[in-house]
């Protein structure tokens, strides 16, 4: 059982060291480490996991590594892997701020060009999960016109539709109906096969 805690801390360590971009870039990875590698979650959970994680407040990596964490080993497991989350960009940051000067960093050419090439890297990050998440929530060519007119709604930055939160209650609300609908159909085929 302590195996798997220290598992937990040195698999979140890792994500959380080695991504930049924030929590969408460090998606693909946190899948390729607890769903394609350690097997902890199926592709499934994994999308509930991600839901779930972006509807809470808080830091989308730090709430997928507390999900996952306490899906492990319960609250221990969840206190681990946030921590093993946080503790590295804690420690960049706090690195940062007493060795180095925002002049430092602005006016360092070696640094800027590291931050330039990470870029495109970091928006391939970002895009392949979105590609791999609609595929596993069985988004095809019926359904996609949803999640481009959410965005496109969101992006539109038109006073109280533009709220993402809306946005997420309708989303829940509307997968509430749609599964009433689909038993109520279900239970009247069932009254007609039973007549």
């Amino acid at each position: 059982m302590k195996n798997l805690l220290i598992e937990l801390f040195i698999v979140f360590f890792k994500i959380g060291a080695f991504t930049f971009g924030g929590g969408w870039a460090m998606i693909s990875i946190i899948e390729k480490e607890i769903v394609d590698k350690r097997h902890w979650v199926t592709k499934e959970e994994f999308v509930d996991l991600l839901a779930v994680a972006q509807s809470i407040p808080g830091i989308l990596a730090v709430n997928m590594a507390v999900a996952v964490g306490d899906k492990m080993r319960g609250r221990s497991g969840a206190i681990v892997s946030a921590l093993g989350t946080i503790v590295p960009s804690f420690t960049i940051i706090l690195f940062i701020a007493i060795f180095l000067t925002p002049d430092m960093i602005k006016n360092n050419e070696t640094l800027n060009n590291i931050f330039r090439g990470i870029r495109p890297a970091v928006v391939a990050l970002i895009i392949a999960p979105v590609f791999k998440t609609a595929k596993v929530a069985k988004i095809g060519w019926k359904t996609v016109a949803i999640p481009i007119v959410v965005a496109l709604l969101i992006w539109s930055k038109i006073p109280y539709i533009s709220n993402p939160i809306l946005f997420i209650v309708l989303g829940g609300l509307g997968g509430y109906l749609w599964l009433r609908y689909q038993h109520s159909r279900l239970k009247q085929r069932k009254e007609g096969v039973e007549q």
